[in-house]
């Protein structure tokens, strides 16, 4: 194995086939045809490796690490957390889940598991402990992979006490809780602790304060059972890197806190290309913001943990994938960070839910597959660039994605109570920017701003603590900063900011914010240019230079009043035309832009292209404007790593910069899902 490489495998479930030796001899071959020098194993298998209370058996996984290491492939273990046995439900009815309605459930399905539960917590740990002792130090594992995919909540009596303690320990005195859950209202207060139960369609949703704690808790909760997942490794021994696999647009768990547990980030990736419309280019903006929230969870490297080979089983239609569209996404994962990418899964399984899904085997064996001949060309892809691991995206702008921000706002009764578009408001700005060459960085209101020099926040609804004063001071101190509609409205409590919004800045952004009207979906408005750029001085109209006369918006649209805020766009329709629908203000240094209404993607693709030029930020490649085309750099201590991507319909040329070619054409003619990967040398100062 050579000294850098890029991870290349996936989920393997060799316990599926114990009874038949002869699979383990295939696929080992198959594996090293491919490239893949990493398997993860053990996701799923406690069955296996506790088949009675007590009685452990690791040797069949022994004999299937030694085999995979002594071929040169590398192991991810995992902890079988994820789905537990039989006989510990037939014995412990505590493990199983309670729904909302207060219905226990059934055994079956994966994570229907109380993480509350003591008995569950100290079977994980018991097994956790065994497995760390008997092959945390085996030469042929390379990080522990905790679980699988952690979600869900449960409303039994054990997670209702440990609810009450959480809150307890977070406001002190039940006064304080009401008063924070402003619980006056219909005359809902509570007269202790032990009154609190969770949110149920059967008894309290009106405590909107509640649901947001609810959420907070049910995170906390599991992103504690994982670290004393961790813990029992640690105590048995074992020091291999932890990550566990986050998923895709998941709103269960807060991943900026529950990655600083982790040494490596790392997720499931499963877009729905081949939608039609622009090739691939809406899938990959979508796919490629993902990616950055990855990587923004530590600022360091992720891996690409699953993606499918082929044909998913579960989504709503399973296509295949069209040659070329396994090594492009890829790639796109390595640009964006990721030092490895693999797939779930290595093998098909022969029955049960997942008989279907893409595989790099098929229940047919071959080599002569066109899925296994896309993956081994992917494998020769990711085996010549292997020299780019362990590098790093270095970023100048920044959006930000805030998972607290989206509980409040997705529970706060209005102003529309379906289809607020949170996430696709902030990938509207991440596309504007990734379509100018810029590398992005995705952080929460938490993440330190220093060293960017343009920063995105959409709908910051709730503001946390602290929040607030962050931005002045990027602000203050020559960053440009853009804040749409609905921010600044509710402290981290879900209670009103009094005196006016965005709260703590108004003076920053020079305007008052007053009101906001929720459209109904067929509705649309105008954002237009008005009268002499609206009356603005040269100096802060320069960035409508390039911009249409006027842009659709939909869904939400704010009434602000302007205090020392120039505006520079209008509403074209409705009762409040002619009122700012965009503004900015100067504050110390810095420059504060106000988006009033959801505007559509054009309107921000032009308007940040004409903030971008007025700041002087470099864009990473001009050839980024080229529609369809995807370009992102990493960068080590001595060389720059230049990835540009071609996801839309035609086939287009780029001007390639000096440097050796790693991969694809040395000419920059990118065929649609074509790609070049080129190494250009740093110049010493």
């Amino acid at each position: 194995m050579p000294e850098k490489y890029l991870m290349h495998g996936g989920d393997y479930n060799p316990e599926q086939w114990l009874a038949m030796p002869e699979i383990l001899d295939t696929d080992i071959r198959r594996f090293k045809e491919a490239k893949i020098n990493t398997a993860s194993v053990g996701v799923f298998s406690w069955s296996k490796l506790e088949p009675k209370e007590g009685v452990y058996d690791f040797a069949w996984l022994e004999k299937i690490i030694d085999r995979l290491y002594e071929n040169g492939i590398y192991v991810n273990l995992a902890t079988p957390s994820g789905a537990r046995p039989h006989w510990m439900a037939d014995r412990y009815p505590e493990v199983l889940r309670v729904n909302e309605q207060r219905q226990r459930n059934l055994f079956g399905a994966r994570h229907n598991h109380c993480l509350t539960s003591p008995v569950y917590r100290e079977k994980v740990r018991q097994i956790n402990t065994e497995l760390a002792r008997r092959l945390g130090g085996h030469p042929g594992v390379k990080l522990w992979h905790i679980s699988n995919e952690y979600g869900g909540e449960c409303h039994c009596p054990l997670c209702q006490e440990a609810f009450r303690k959480w809150l307890e320990n977070k406001y002190k005195t039940i006064e304080a809780l009401n008063d924070s859950w402003c619980t006056t209202f219909w005359s809902h207060t509570y007269d202790s602790f032990s009154q609190v139960e969770s949110p149920s369609t059967l008894g309290e949703r009106s405590v909107l304060a509640l649901l947001l704690d609810w959420k907070r808790f049910s995170s906390d909760q599991t992103i504690d059972f994982m670290g004393q997942e961790i813990a029992a490794l640690r105590a048995a021994g074992s020091d291999k890197p932890v990550t566990t696999n986050l998923m895709y647009r998941f709103n269960d768990i807060d991943y900026f806190k529950m990655a600083q547990k982790l040494d490596i980030a790392s997720w499931d990736s499963y877009p729905e290309w081949h939608r039609g419309g622009q090739g691939e280019w809406e899938a990959a903006q979508e796919t490629a913001f993902w990616h950055d929230v990855i990587y923004g969870l530590k600022q360091k490297p992720f891996l690409l943990m699953e993606s499918c080979p082929g044909a998913t089983n579960w989504q709503a239609v399973s296509k295949l994938k069209k040659p070329g569209m396994v090594e492009a996404a890829s790639l796109q994962s390595i640009a964006h960070g990721a030092d490895g990418a693999m797939y779930f899964q290595l093998r098909k399984s022969r029955g049960s839910a997942e008989k279907f899904h893409g595989a790099v085997i098929d229940h047919y064996d071959g080599n002569d597959t066109r899925t296994f001949q896309d993956v081994c060309r992917t494998g020769d892809m990711l085996f010549g660039i292997g020299e780019v691991a362990g590098s790093r995206k270095k970023a100048e702008a920044a959006v930000i994605y805030d998972w607290e921000n989206r509980w409040a706002m997705e529970n706060s009764e209005g102003p529309r109570n379906i289809g607020l578009h949170y996430q696709e408001s902030v990938e509207k700005s991440h596309r504007a920017l990734r379509r100018l060459g810029l590398n992005v960085d995705v952080v929460d209101q938490n993440g330190a701003l220093d060293g960017y020099r343009f920063v995105a926040a959409p709908m910051q609804y709730l503001f946390r603590e602290g929040f607030a004063q962050k931005i002045r001071e990027f602000v203050a101190g020559g960053g440009t900063f853009v804040l749409t509609y609905w921010s600044g409205v509710v402290d981290e409590n879900d209670r009103c900011f009094l005196g006016g919004r965005p709260y703590g800045l108004r003076d920053v952004f020079g305007l008052r914010a007053e009101e906001i009207d929720g459209l109904y979906d067929q509705e649309e408005n105008r954002i237009c240019k008005g009268p002499a750029s609206c009356g603005g001085q040269e100096e802060e109209t320069g960035i409508l230079e390039g911009m249409q006369e006027s842009y659709r918006c939909q869904y939400l649209c704010e009434l602000v009043k302007p205090d020392t805020a120039t505006p520079l766009m209008v509403y074209g329709e409705d009762f409040y035309a002619g009122m700012p629908a965009l503004l900015v203000n100067a504050f110390g240094k810095g420059k504060a832009y106000y988006v009033c209404a959801d505007a559509e993607q054009t309107f921000y693709d032009d308007l940040y292209r004409g903030i971008v030029r007025k700041a002087g930020i470099g864009v990473v490649w001009e050839d980024a404007a080229l529609e369809g085309v995807e370009i992102t750099v990493r960068e080590d201590a001595e060389n720059t790593y230049f990835f540009a991507q071609n996801f839309g319909r035609q086939g287009v040329r780029i001007r390639i910069p000096e440097g050796a070619v790693l991969f694809g054409p040395a000419d920059g003619h990118l065929a649609p899902l074509g790609g070049v990967v080129v190494r250009m040398k740093k110049v010493e100062n």
